[in-house]
């Protein structure tokens, strides 16, 4: 669907426009660059409306045993800063695009510490936001900053127990969408959707930035549950880089991905329509 609104934001602009959105995860160089490229544009034939790739770094403390077996395979076939970026250049999607990564390997990018190589470079090659598990709302000035000057988003994520002045410093910060964390702990497919879900969203409904539910999220059904829980977005990434993995061809990757983001995104439709039928059902207000 779309409006004629006008967004400052890429990735506002793909979660309003394509409600209820489909947000898509897979590690950049697992197994390799060029599979990845096949990947992502896979993806986006599948629904994706936007699609996070994952630079990987040697200590990824938030993800589970799924996603860092794919940096381990990404790390040893050579997966670098530069070629990620290198990759990110040659890839073309409807679906913007967004790095998730770890501070340090922003801050290391350039010849010295500093965050403004990375965005600057970022923003270059056609990126649109910055995904960053590892830093605190509290420290992210100079890198908020950057991303304002180079019109990335910068992406928070907020965890089941984040609340009062802690999630106030991250919705004064955060652009694009908040990242809503399913549930504690790392990433990783799970078999049902956690109730801490409907708690965060609730939370979080005062607040006018996009919603998107992340952690655990493998099935058209939990796509459904999630959109009708009352966020904007659903997140996958577990269960896309399992099809990868378990796939012995990348041409067999490739279609399993592109039909697991088709199911994805018909659930998250599915859920919407449940929203709509529940509305269009409720009884009349009584007359005073």
């Amino acid at each position: 669907m779309s409006n004629d609104r006008q967004y400052d934001s890429d990735i506002e602009a793909a979660i309003r426009e394509n409600h209820p959105a489909l947000i898509t995860y897979i590690t950049a160089g697992d197994p390799s660059l060029a599979a990845t490229k096949e990947y992502v544009e896979a993806l986006d034939r599948g629904g994706s409306d936007l699609i996070e790739l994952g630079l990987p770094f040697s200590e990824p403390i938030a993800e589970g045993p799924t996603i860092q077996a794919a940096i381990n395979r990404a790390l040893e076939a050579g997966t670098t800063p530069q070629a990620f970026f290198e990759l990110v250049d040659d890839i073309e999607t409807e679906a913007p695009l967004l790095v998730m990564t770890y501070y340090n390997m922003i801050l290391q990018y350039g010849s010295e510490p500093d965050v403004r190589p990375f965005v600057e470079r970022a923003a270059e090659a056609g990126l649109s936001g910055i995904i960053v598990p590892d830093l605190p709302a509290e420290e992210s000035e100079p890198l908020r900053a950057a991303c304002d000057d180079n019109g990335l988003d910068l992406v928070f994520i907020v965890a089941p127990t984040t609340e009062g002045e802690r999630l106030e410093t991250i919705m004064s910060q955060v652009s694009g969408f908040a990242y809503v964390q399913a549930r504690l702990g790392t990433t990783g497919a799970r078999a049902n959707v956690s109730g801490a879900t409907h708690n965060s969203l609730a939370r979080l409904s005062e607040y006018d930035v996009p919603k998107a539910v992340g952690f655990g999220v493998s099935e058209g059904d939990h796509a459904a549950e999630i959109i009708e829980a009352g966020a904007d977005g659903v997140i996958v990434g577990s269960a896309l880089i399992d099809l990868i993995a378990s796939s012995d061809e990348p041409d067999e990757a490739v279609d399993a991905l592109e039909a697991k983001a088709r199911e994805l995104k018909r659930g998250a439709r599915h859920g919407a329509d449940n929203l709509t039928v529940d509305h269009d059902d409720a009884p009349e207000p009584e007359q005073p």
